[in-house]
């Protein structure tokens, strides 16, 4: 499924990493990404949900194009979209994005560092880049 193909927004779908520093990580790009960056083609969904088999959770990830932005290489939110039938066109692992940021010290599990805000920023720049360029066949100008 492109989304061309997908009814809707484009859902950001992020693990819930409760207690890590790289499960807030990947909440606050899922934020950034759908209440500024990128608010009028992406929405998000509650992982619970997903997880627990809600109708109308499994529904929308169904029908909907989906980019999963996981912690760790666990992948619990990507494995879970697929689980439930849904198509990941981008799967974010933060872990990755500390390739460029050895030795950064991002903060607790209940707040950022100015270091953990900076990894968040380029995660959500990155992501909704991509997925706007997805929507407007790569005219990524739509990223404020």
């Amino acid at each position: 499924m492109n989304l061309k193909e997908s009814s809707g927004p484009t859902l950001v779908i992020p693990c819930s990493g409760i207690g890590k520093v790289h499960g807030l990580i990947g909440r606050e790009a899922t934020y950034e990404i759908v209440e500024r960056l990128a608010p009028d083609i992406t929405d998000t969904l509650c992982l619970a949900l997903l997880v627990t088999g809600d109708e109308d959770a499994v529904a929308k990830v169904r029908s909907h194009s989906c980019v999963t932005i996981d912690g760790c290489p666990k992948a619990c939110s990507q494995k879970n979209v697929e689980m439930a039938g849904g198509q990941v066109t981008k799967a974010v692992r933060v872990v990755d994005a500390f390739k460029n940021h050895r030795g950064a010290q991002p903060g607790t599990a209940t707040k950022l560092s100015e270091e953990g805000w900076t990894i968040v920023h380029e995660i959500a720049d990155e992501t909704a880049r991509t997925i706007c360029g997805d929507a407007t066949g790569g005219d990524t100008q739509h990223v404020q």
